[in-house]
């Protein structure tokens, strides 16, 4: 039987993540025609419980038709291009905001978050990175805005600056476990800089995922010995299902409950990057494998459509705890360095969305002077 929000196989499988397994399934993507076709309201209404966004998403949004050049051509009349683009970015996270704000208010504000990216220009500037959180948030004044700053070693110490603060933070851009080790330890200890009560301080730590394989397997496929070649396509999730364990690990103990006894909140990690990007590989291979209690899975539409449609609700996170370690250790012995991979994927990340980043403002730039007739 099929209803305006989907059928009920779809509504099953999205809040049987939450309801069942404690995993809070989000959408990896942000555009003005998704808010005004009613389409995000929609798959809110069918499970989801919170949006991601990053550079490369937006660009993708103002390349794809018309929806913003009308207000574009008003804003860069009385602003930069830079600023008018902000504006129009800001201007859809907030009526995001808006309908995400009843599953923020129903889970005591651990769900219903929309994220916005700092500029990648100043991955690599702690002090600048900390300076553009705190306009973000003074500029979005709404409890369920997290702002995404990258696990860059300068992005580390800008992360602590603001959870010390008592900011909301993504931490986005994370490839390897000795850096994810980094993040957890600076949400902590800013954590332990804020006095008094801790429960209005929320975090996530978005862990990439299917890029890890997709650079693995090429290295694997260069060693091209059969103990290599038997590692592709499982070197990912095994360390995504490792890093489940530093979380569980890190946030126990006496320093755990410390915080806790003040109310703090756990930094869930979240699985990003989860499409497939070998067509070889299940479609649903980083979805279906990455399924546990106080995590999140940010998934681009055609994933989440097709866990809504055939996913496999069940717990997974852990099932094979020394199986994972064991795949880590293999891919160790045969020659790759996951810190290497943790590094190149970090850079390249970085570098990704800040071409896409200067791309699309040289193109509005364009449009900009076509607009005011070479003025602008």
């Amino acid at each position: 039987m099929t209803d305006a929000g989907g059928s009920s196989t779809e509504r099953s499988r999205l809040h049987e993540l939450y309801a069942i397994h404690g995993q809070s399934p989000w959408i990896d993507n942000l555009t003005r025609t998704m808010i005004a076709s009613g389409h995000l309201r929609d798959v809110v209404d069918r499970g989801v419980r919170g949006v991601t966004s990053n550079p490369t998403i937006f660009a993708k949004a103002f390349e794809a038709g018309t929806d913003y050049d009308e207000a574009f051509a008003d804003l860069v009349q009385v602003h930069s291009v830079e600023d008018a683009y902000w504006e129009l970015v800001i201007d859809d996270v907030l009526h995001a905001l808006e309908i995400l704000r009843p599953v923020h208010e129903e889970s005591r504000g651990t769900d219903g978050f929309v994220s916005i990216e700092v500029a990648p220009a100043i991955a690599h500037d702690a002090v600048a990175t900390a300076r553009a959180a705190r306009f973000l948030h003074s500029r979005i004044d709404r409890p369920n805005l997290l702002v995404k700053i990258p696990a860059t070693k300068e992005g580390v110490a800008a992360i602590r600056t603001m959870v010390g603060e008592g900011a909301d933070v993504n931490v986005t851009l994370i490839f390897g476990l000795e850096r994810y080790d980094e993040v957890i330890e600076a949400y902590l200890s800013g954590l332990e800089a804020v006095e008094g009560d801790l429960s209005g301080i929320q975090g996530v730590a978005s862990f990439f995922v299917s890029r890890v394989d997709t650079l693995v397997d090429r290295l694997l496929d260069e060693i091209a010995t059969p103990e290599a070649l038997a590692l592709r396509g499982k070197v990912a999730v095994a360390q995504a299902q490792v890093a489940y364990q530093h979380f569980l690990q890190a946030f126990s103990g006496p320093r755990w409950e410390a915080l806790r006894a003040r109310r703090a909140c756990p930094q869930r990690p979240l699985w990003a990057s989860t499409s497939t990007k070998n067509p070889a590989y299940p479609e649903l291979l980083y979805v279906d494998s990455l399924i546990g209690p106080d995590t999140v899975n940010t998934m681009p539409d055609a994933t989440l459509e097709a866990f809504a449609d055939h996913g496999t609700p069940a717990r997974t996170i852990d099932v094979d705890d020394d199986e994972a370690r064991i795949v880590l250790e293999q891919v160790a012995a045969v020659g790759v360095d996951m810190d290497d991979v943790a590094m190149i994927l970090e850079g390249e990340g970085v570098a990704s969305f800040a071409k896409s980043y200067d791309e699309l403002l040289q193109r509005l730039d364009d449009k900009a002077n076509a607009l005011t007739g070479g003025a602008g």
